[in-house]
């Protein structure tokens, strides 16, 4: 297509000066050729013609072949110039190459006359009305010494009239089977109150190019291609490199000077828009825009592919942060190299998942190829990220070889219940019938599949070999090279207390001794002696009330205290070591957040949030308009822009199908065809001309040869016994009424007088049906052509010749019963998405009732290959969300035992889906199958951020502000860091071409994340301090003689217990002791103490016997 519009708004084209320019473009996209398989191919040669006739002279059927004109749509068409858009030649002897230019159709058979039988061909012509074709309309430039001088202004001189001319549209070489309409021609047209045409602002012109197959037929058998062993293959190669072609030229003739936006796809379109440009003159008033056919799906596939780079840096955007985020000053806790190799894993079981997907013949979309590589990696991290945060908080004394079993006990069953609610929500919302939200929910669980396995049986091996490196003080990542930090913390089981008792109640009690170590020279051990010290300190000060730190130690608390009891003299460490995401969560985030008036805070803000986006959810607009997905500033966003102002035209088919016959329901296919015919979007055929139909014309067809009959057996010209004096239609309806469709008894003379072709109600006679539509495939192309039937499967081919009476040319054969066919019909006024509903809905109405008749049919073409989806989208949507939310309460009531908190997390879920859409309202994003993805994916996002918090607070003792405290510090760390490595990978997105995937994926993506951010780290402990459920393990107390009636201590050792005189009554005391090793400093390391953060680990018990001198010994560590 090429679209012509001023570059003034409101300017006026139908003039001879816009119309020259718009001939000067055309004419450039017109002269590009190929050379390919050693052969030369032009427009001419691949564009696509209308019914070519079989004429018996071969001479006669290659001139005709040469000449026989494309299909070009264009308002040049009602001048003699549009002559000059056909490219084919003829040779005859004695005269000028004959061209549409000079070739005048009636003249030239008067000429052939003598030479040739021609009265059937001049017949053919004299029914498609061609008369004297282009050499009998006016010239746009009077003065051109080519113009014909048959043409009506060639001696006046005179300008024609175009807003005249172009009135009531325009005629191609036939005038009664190419009638090109104004809406097909025009744009932005202006009427006076009588409604005759004063201006336009917008001309286009529509070129025509056969498929592959049609390609390969026409060339088929022919001398050009029998050399090269053509195929429908070669046919598609040569069209796409012709096309290729012409884009080279027009980026070749655009170096020297081109304005405008450059191309950024590689498109391989017909016409492109920098070549029509440089046709016109620098300073011309107008513009031309250029489109076609695979232009579209050149959008499309550049949409949905895969950007390689974008992928990659996202990837490597989250091993860096991955590798940065577990890095610590203390080599023992780096975990450096497990980021880089849990982010390398989920990469690869991503790979592994769509490898899978493409396996089985999951169809990828954009969806898939923009969106589940990102959500999929920050789905897969956020496990990561969770267990190697719990395996670094294993509890104290876990011997090595259980550290592995340790973490997946406490961390597994959040992993799986993430993991399965993913896979059974993604697989539950493919039963929704959307093609593209299925896809992407099938392989969505695929990919979940896949990194679940990962992570549950590869990542913990990972866990076990970096502990290992640990545990020979390796430094991490360059895991060749022994670590310089040699301090080492041990935690020692606690011991009898000394010399005194517990006071009853809750008490705090750390031992804290001073080890010294050294290196045996005949044992090569380390021997570390600790004598008997300890003392009692006071319990820590509590921000949050005096149950929020409940009891406990752990050895970085006692190594804190101790080195403050020690005033710090011996090292300090940098600030920026010691802190960490879960000693702000721990410290400063759980407390503030935890307190009435923040809870109260949180309410209200999370409640107007939800208000705000019920309201934007009533702004969201159901759509996808082409030019939200084409990049703004480029030609293809301009020709779009101006198409869906000026010419919003689709073509559309009535497709009627086998399974019923044909010949015996014409009048339900006619009815079918009226009843869509009345649809408010479909163009009206003028008054003058027949339905553009195939049953139209042939039943038109068949009056035709019926009425010739008639008039030839009046006369006399056709007996019983011969034709051949009758004209050709006469001959044709008389061997088509002797026709039996007895295969015994082919014939029958009789009939020709009792019967006719077509009755009294307009119906084609039944039992002719098939064997007449024989006869009018090979006696009218150009009314087959015209009628767009695509009729399967194909009429045979027959060759009339009424001088052959013998009975071989006698008997026709008949069609087979057809299988498929279609109505044409243009759609317009076209422009928001509820048109396209509207229309659609009444198209399918159309078919439903004709179904109840028997005629099985359904319309097809872009509105309902793209629009269709909106009829019942929001309907599959809220079903999708629906069972998904169900889906997630069943798995998680299930696997948590506890509905209670299942109900939590999916109100909480709800709520991000809610407010998610309500953003988009705001922002103007349209509801598309696209967008509805990623709602539904917001659901399996939002379980990542909600169930590891849940699961903490479950599996937690105390009152419901200590357990959402104790699970804000488990859960913060890994589900931030997760949450800023899906951010990291989806920031790549925002350097896409495609604004529509800079506003669809990534902006909606980063609000998606923002969102579970704050509903899992700041609304759900805030409801779980509310409204949360008892804890899932209760500690249970047992009272013991041997612990309410203390024993004597031994000598030099400690004991704990309650004094005889208290009653027994239960106490909870926490002891631990804590043994710090300070061998001498390497040269240039760095010393720095434990962290002395606060803990809330459970009540530990003490032990019954202990010793006051104690020794740890290991192998000397190579030194070197």
């Amino acid at each position: 297509m090429l679209i012509q519009t001023p570059r003034q708004e409101g300017e006026n084209v139908l003039t001879p000066e816009a119309l020259g320019l718009h001939l000067q473009a055309a004419l450039t996209a017109s002269k590009v050729q190929v050379s390919l398989y050693g052969k030369s191919w032009d427009l001419n040669k691949i564009c696509y013609k209308s019914g070519i006739p079989l004429i018996e002279n071969g001479m006669i059927e290659r001139m005709i072949e040469k000449l026989f004109p494309c299909v070009i749509l264009t308002p040049l068409d009602c001048f003699w110039e549009g002559a000059k858009l056909q490219g084919g030649s003829a040779y005859l002897p004695g005269r000028p190459d004959i061209q549409w230019t000079n070739l005048d159709p009636e003249q030239l058979l008067e000429e052939l006359g003598p030479f040739a039988s021609l009265e059937g061909f001049r017949e053919l012509l004299d029914k498609a009305q061609v008369g004297q074709a282009y050499v009998g309309r006016p010239c746009l430039h009077p003065d051109d010494l080519h113009c014909p001088p048959s043409a009506p202004n060639h001696h006046s001189k005179q300008a024609p009239n175009v807003a005249q001319e172009l009135s009531g549209g325009c005629h191609g070489f036939s005038h009664k089977f190419m009638h090109w309409q104004e809406e097909l021609l025009l744009g932005g047209m202006a009427r006076d109150p009588q409604g005759q045409l004063l201006r336009a602002e917008a001309l286009q012109s529509t070129f025509l190019l056969m498929s592959p197959r049609q390609l390969y037929e026409h060339f088929r058998g022919d001398y050009q291609t029998h050399d090269i062993g053509w195929s429908e293959e070669q046919a598609g190669t040569v069209l796409q490199a012709w096309q290729r072609r012409f884009v080279q030229v027009s980026v070749q003739m655009g170096e020297g000077g081109a304005r405008g936006c450059s191309l950024l796809l590689p498109l391989r379109s017909t016409l492109s828009l920098q070549l029509a440009q440089e046709a016109l003159p620098q300073n011309s008033s107008q513009q031309i825009h250029a489109f076609s056919s695979t232009t579209l799906d050149d959008i499309l596939h550049a949409f949905s592919e895969v950007s390689a780079a974008r992928v990659v840096g996202g990837y490597l955007l989250m091993l860096a942060y991955a590798c940065v985020t577990m890095l610590r000053w203390d080599c023992a806790q780096s975990q450096g190299a497990v980021g880089l190799a849990g982010v390398l894993l989920v990469a690869l079981a991503v790979a592994s998942g769509l490898g899978l997907c493409a396996l089985l013949g999951i169809a990828f979309n954009a969806a898939t190829t923009q969106v589940l590589p990102f959500l999929a990696l920050g789905i897969g991290v956020d496990d990561i990220f969770l267990l190697a945060h719990a395996f670094t908080e294993a509890p104290p004394g876990t011997p090595l070889q259980e550290r592995t079993g340790e973490c997946l006990q406490r961390t597994g069953t959040s992993v799986a219940l993430t993991s399965i609610s993913h896979m059974v929500a993604f697989f539950m919302a493919a039963l929704v019938p959307i093609p593209a939200l299925r896809a992407f929910s099938l392989q969505a669980a695929i990919v979940v599949g896949c990194n679940f396995a990962a992570v549950m049986l590869v990542f913990p091996a990972v866990l076990s070999l970096d502990l290992h490196r640990r545990h020979c003080q390796r430094l991490d990542v360059l895991c060749c090279f022994s670590s310089p930090c040699s301090a080492r913390v041990i935690q020692i089981l606690p011991q009898e207390l000394g010399d005194g008792t517990v006071p009853v109640g809750i008490a705090h009690l750390t031992a804290t001794v001073q080890a010294f170590a050294h290196c045996e020279a005949g044992s090569q051990h380390v021997v570390t002696i600790l004598p008997p010290r300890a003392r009692l300190v006071p319990p820590p000060s509590d921000p949050l009330g005096s149950e929020l730190f409940s009891p406990g130690g752990s050895t970085r608390d006692l190594l804190g205290q101790e080195e403050g009891t020690r005033q710090k003299a011996t090292c300090s460490s940098l600030p920026c070591a010691r802190w960490n995401l879960a000693h702000f969560a721990r410290s400063q985030f759980a407390p503030l957040l935890l307190q009435s008036h923040s809870k109260a805070i949180v309410l209200v803000l999370f409640g107007a949030l939800l208000g705000l986006s019920l309201y934007g959810a009533t702004l969201v607009q159901d759509g996808l308009a082409l030019t939200d997905v084409v990049p703004r500033g480029t030609k293809e966003h301009a020709f779009l822009s101006a198409q869906l102002r000026y010419f919003s035209l689709y073509e559309v088919a009535l497709v009627t199908q086998g399974g019923f016959d044909y010949a015996h329901s014409q009048r339900a296919l006619f009815d079918l065809h009226q009843r869509f015919s009345s649809l408010k979007a479909v163009l009206p055929t003028p008054a003058t001309q027949a339905p553009r139909t195939w049953l139209h014309y042939y039943r038109n067809w068949l009056l035709g040869i019926q009425a010739a009959f008639d008039q030839d057996w009046a006369s006399g010209r056709i007996s019983r016994h011969s034709c051949r004096n009758g004209s050709e239609d006469g001959a044709l309806a008389y061997k088509l009424l002797i026709q039996t469709g007895d295969t015994q008894e082919p014939l029958d003379f009789s009939q020709l007088t009792t019967r006719k072709l077509v009755d009294k109600e307009g119906l084609i006679a039944p039992e002719l049906f098939y064997v007449g539509l024989t006869m009018w495939v090979s006696s009218d192309p150009l009314g087959l052509a015209a009628s767009q039937a695509n009729f399967y499967p194909p009429p045979p081919e027959w060759l009339h010749d009424k001088y052959d009476t013998t009975g071989e040319n006698l008997r026709i054969p008949a069609a087979q019963p057809l299988e498929f066919a279609q109505f044409p019909f243009l759609l317009r006024g076209l422009q928001k998405t509820a048109d396209f509903v509207e229309a659609i809905e009444g198209a399918r109405a159309a078919c439903a009732e004709a179904g109840r008749a028997g005629v099985r049919a359904y319309p097809s073409g872009s509105p309902f290959l793209f629009w269709e989806q909106y009829l019942g989208l929001r309907r599959y949507f809220l079903l999708a969300i629906c069972i998904l939310l169900v889906c997630t309460f069943l798995v998680c009531a299930l696997l948590l035992l506890n509905p209670w908190t299942a109900g939590l997390i999916v109100l909480v879920l709800a709520m991000m889906t809610v407010e998610l859409f309500g953003i988009m309202g705001f922002l103007g994003i349209k509801l598309s199958a696209i967008p509805v993805v990623i709602l539904v994916a917001s659901v399996g996002i939002g379980v990542e951020f909600t169930v590891h918090v849940a699961l903490g607070f479950l599996t937690t003792q105390g009152s419901r502000n200590l357990r959402a405290a104790h699970a804000l510090e488990r859960t913060f760390a890994p589900v931030t860091d997760g949450a800023v490595s899906t951010l990291l990978g989806l920031l790549m997105l925002a350097g896409s071409n495609f604004d529509f995937i800079i506003r669809y994926f990534f902006v909606v993506l980063t609000v998606l994340t923002l969102l579970g951010l704050l509903h899992g780290l700041v609304l759900l402990p805030v409801l779980l301090s509310i409204l949360g459920p008892p804890p899932e393990v209760v500690q249970m107390y047992k009272e013991s003689p041997e612990v309410l009636s203390p024993q004597a201590p031994r000598e030099g050792g400690l004991r704990w217990g309650l004094p005889p005189t208290l009653p027994q009554s239960f106490a909870r005391v926490t002891t631990s002791m804590t043994v710090a090793l300070h061998p001498p400093p390497l040269p240039g390391a760095y010393i720095h103490p434990a962290s002395d953060e606060p803990t809330w680990s459970p009540v530990a018990t003490p032990a019954a016997n202990g010793s006051s001198n104690l020794s740890s010994r290991g192998p000397c560590p190579a030194t070197g």
